[in-house]
């Protein structure tokens, strides 16, 4: 429930169709697919496919998505303790992040949620980890499993691709200071030798992407300069400081600028590759603002280890410095960061506000046995095409804002519908779709189930 529930319903429902339908990973299906085979590539499916097999050895359980979506989350936040590890050989430092990070407000939500977005980052956290443990010890093979693991976020989730550009900014700087070396070019390819997987596979799918503002971002953009403004100002004053951050971390956040600036950290040589991650998430998001808009905050994950390793820094300089005062700020506000970020993101779980039609979540169980699972519907209204087919359990056609004709509805039929799922009073009052209704099957709250005939 609550907010990108959307996304949450479409990932889920992927997971529940290579359960019940097929396993072949190249295949992910939705469910409003008519009557075609429902396959729908966007993301590389790894993450839906790996919890799919975890359902074939316990059963189909939501307990089991919401589990691995946690412990998920846990991962990656040990992924941000050994990566502030690997940069600062600080353990307060670390644990400091670490403690911080699990309480950003975003993470903390959606980290029990079906979302592909939680995958990648974990996994391009830890790809970072092994880097840098590469930066220190100089072995191959860890080299190789960062690219690895970098190549899994990214298959996970496009966006994550910018984190390839922390061992490429290394390289090219190195080459750069030292002169170009063959042993430097083999430790470059092999840093990127598994970016090839994501760049297969979508290099593959994106053409299909047909309609999606994502893919062209700005380049084809809409909205008016005025409206872009208000993106990026609430962006910058609301969904970073409230979201991604919380507002006990902001203190710390702004800190770690003044103390890069003033121990002039940037001579650090990890520096650099950091920065470079940091342009280029900000050079993402001006790209994708119009998608991202003021609501898509998920879109916004690529930016939590930079956020999180310029807060932990800032509050460690606040912790071992001269000051009383700072100390016990420090101890403040570490207490404070989970309380307000429990007060700001738990009225998300609401049953009396989902984010849908709240008959949807009440009747559930009614609306999925009215009719058999294989049965064909159609069903709306559904901006999304996703939520009510996960709710109702069914597959078929979609429609929304009341744009169903009777030649629609006619042509439905003829290709397999049987039922309408409806919560259009408007749809259900139709003269003109009434013929084609043979029987009113069930009825709960705002939602009527039609039997549909062929012929009038």
């Amino acid at each position: 429930m609550s907010i990108h529930v959307w996304r949450q319903a479409q990932t889920q429902s992927t997971i529940n169709n290579f359960y019940e339908e097929d396993m072949n990973i190249f295949k992910p299906r939705r469910n409003a697919r008519g009557n075609s085979d429902g396959v729908f590539r966007m993301e590389f499916p790894i993450m839906q496919w790996f919890i799919a097999c975890l359902y074939k050895i316990f059963g189909n359980h939501l307990l089991i998505t919401r589990l691995f979506m946690f412990v998920t989350g846990l991962v990656t936040v040990i992924g941000i303790y050994r990566l502030l590890d690997e940069l600062f050989n600080q353990p307060v430092l670390s644990a400091i992040g670490a403690w911080a990070f699990n309480f950003s407000p975003g993470f903390y939500y959606y980290t029990i949620n079906p979302l592909p977005d939680n995958f990648a980052l974990c996994f391009s956290v830890w790809g970072l980890v092994f880097f840098f443990m590469w930066y220190k010890q100089n072995k191959l093979f860890r080299l190789l499993i960062s690219s690895l693991l970098l190549s899994i976020g990214t298959l996970s989730k496009l966006p994550f691709i910018i984190y390839y550009i922390v061992p490429v900014t290394y390289f090219i700087d190195k080459m750069i200071r030292n002169g170009v070396h063959r042993k430097d070019i083999l430790s470059l390819c092999a840093a990127i030798s598994f970016s090839l997987l994501p760049i297969t596979w979508y290099l593959m799918v994106i053409p299909q992407w047909n309609g999606n503002v994502i893919v062209h971002g700005m380049l084809n953009n809409q909205d008016s300069v005025a409206k872009l403004f208000d993106y990026y100002q609430h962006n910058l004053i609301s969904t970073l400081p409230e979201i991604l951050i919380g507002y006990g971390s902001v203190i710390f956040f702004l800190a770690g600028f003044y103390f890069l600036v003033k121990n002039k950290a940037y001579q650090n040589p990890k520096f650099l590759p950091l920065a470079a991650l940091g342009v280029m998430a900000i050079v993402y998001y001006l790209f994708e603002a119009n998608a991202i808009a003021r609501v898509h905050d998920y879109y916004l994950f690529p930016f939590y280890p930079i956020l999180f390793i310029l807060v932990a820094y800032g509050a460690f300089q606040f912790y071992t410095g001269t000051s009383k005062f700072k100390r016990y700020l420090t101890y403040l506000l570490l207490l404070a960061i989970p309380v307000s970020c429990y007060l700001r993101m738990q009225g998300r779980w609401n049953n009396d506000s989902p984010g849908f039609n709240k008959d949807l979540l009440t009747y559930k169980t009614e609306l999925q046995n009215a009719v058999p699972k294989d049965a064909l519907v159609i069903a709306g209204n559904d901006d999304s095409q996703f939520v009510m087919f996960y709710y109702i359990d069914k597959k078929g056609w979609g429609f929304d804002n009341d744009q169903l004709t009777p030649e629609m509805l006619r042509t439905m039929i003829d290709q397999g519908a049987q039922y309408l799922y409806s919560d259009s009073e408007k749809i259900n009052n139709n003269l003109e779709l009434s013929p084609y209704f043979d029987a009113l099957v069930l009825q709960k709250g705002s939602f009527r189930i039609y039997s549909l005939k062929k012929t009038i």
